[in-house]
């Protein structure tokens, strides 16, 4: 026996309202998609193209394959940045997280905790440029050094040169890049803290837990994606670290203080190879991108989505 289906019809009305919010939506999209094309993806084939070439400004373009990618990783200046961007990442991430989530907790339970929030975020929107003039006075190596001449006249020690010691830049770097990007940590700790239910710590106190207890077992595990996006995030920034070294410290005379990204502009704006420049550049996205891989790979072993 045969049957009939009917076939349900879109009313005039409902399809001009789809096609106007298809077009309202295309409206607001068009202008990023074409951001994103214009400024991330052709930059970027371009770079990666080019990677593959041997091009200044004034001269013509030849193929030379993989060997500006040879040529950057044969190279001692190439390899030292990649050792100080990498020491760099070691000293702020770990240590600037966690004095984020140390204090971020503190002023979770104080009375006035805007005003604090406010003190530890001051420095987040202030221009690196003038972040890095403020500490080139505090740790420089003369009379107006403030360290030093603090240090001299309260203990009688005479300070190091802070910015100039290969030894002792990549330190003077790590303390200002923690200080100008705790705040940020600690306001996005601050919203995951507050995401957790109070009645599990109120649970906790009448079983008798301690805070550190408490702090080990409760806080941590339930804060523990917000960790993990704020340690993917500052791993990338460290890695590209640029203008606050290249105001603070001059890279161009001291190689302890030259990173990835220091060495891909002078490649690229001093000394006009471009090739290598953006040789550099891809070396760079691939180490980012291999160092987010395994921070996803091995965030299902301690990042607890269920609360």
């Amino acid at each position: 026996m045969a049957t009939l289906t009917r076939r349900k019809t879109v009313p005039a009305s409902g399809q001009k309202v789809r096609n106007r919010d298809g077009l309202w939506a295309a409206l607001f999209l068009g202008p990023q998609v074409l951001g994103l094309v214009l400024f991330l993806l052709v930059p970027l084939g371009f770079a990666l193209v080019l990677s593959f070439m041997n091009w200044d400004p004034l001269g013509e373009k030849s193929w030379v394959g993989l060997a500006n990618f040879a040529a950057q990783l044969g190279d001692p200046l190439f390899l030292r940045a990649v050792w100080n961007t990498v020491k760099i990442a070691l000293i702020t991430v770990p240590v600037g997280l966690t004095l984020a989530v140390l204090i971020a907790v503190g002023l979770n339970n104080i009375r006035g905790g805007n005003f604090y929030r406010v003190l530890y975020f001051m420095p987040v929107v202030t221009s690196s440029v003038a972040v890095a003039l403020i500490w080139q006075v505090i740790l420089a190596n003369d009379e107006s050094g403030v360290l030093n001449t603090t240090l001299q006249r309260l203990f009688g020690i005479t300070g190091p040169d802070w910015l100039g010691d290969p030894e002792l830049v990549i330190l003077s770097i790590s303390v200002v890049t923690v200080w100008s990007s705790l705040g940020m940590n600690v306001v996005i700790f601050l919203a995951g803290l507050q995401t957790i239910p109070p009645q599990v710590f109120e649970a906790s106190k009448i079983d008798g837990a301690s805070a550190f207890s408490t702090f080990r077992r409760i806080t941590l595990p339930l804060l523990s994606p917000t960790i993990f996006f704020s340690t993917v995030v500052a791993l990338i920034s460290s890695l590209q670290a640029f203008d606050l070294i290249y105001v603070l410290v001059d890279p161009k005379d001291n190689e302890g203080a030259q990173t990835i990204v220091y060495r891909l502009y002078d490649l690229g704006f001093q000394d006009f190879k471009w090739g290598m420049s953006s040789a550099a550049s891809i070396l760079l996205l691939v180490l980012t991108l291999i160092v987010t891989l395994v921070q996803f790979t091995a965030q299902k072993r301690f990042v607890h989505y269920d609360s």
